[in-house]
């Protein structure tokens, strides 16, 4: 990576918070909910809405599996620190 780093000066690290992938089951839960719940369907009050809501969790539940992402997560270097030591050492 520190090689293809050198190629392309223009490029930078963005590291990714520890509860980030988190947040992304979150929102694909939200996603999940707003396509195929929410948009098919109509409520006459908000009491309406909560109970349709609820009722696709349940339904949701009832087959619970495991997420599989895209990919492996990434080792993390543990702070930005270590990981400028670990190039920097790698260099000489």
């Amino acid at each position: 990576m520190k090689k293809w780093l050198t190629r392309h000066p223009r490029s930078h690290l963005h590291l990714t918070p520890n509860g980030a992938s988190w947040n992304d089951l979150v929102e694909r839960l939200f996603a999940e909910l707003a396509t195929r719940k929410l948009r098919r369907s109509a409520h006459r009050s908000v009491t309406e809405l909560e109970a349709g809501i609820r009722k696709w969790i349940k339904e949701w539940n009832k087959d619970p599996g495991p997420w599989c992402g895209p990919r492996p997560p990434l080792r993390s270097p543990g702070s930005l620190a270590s990981y400028y030591q670990q190039t920097n050492a790698s260099e000489h």
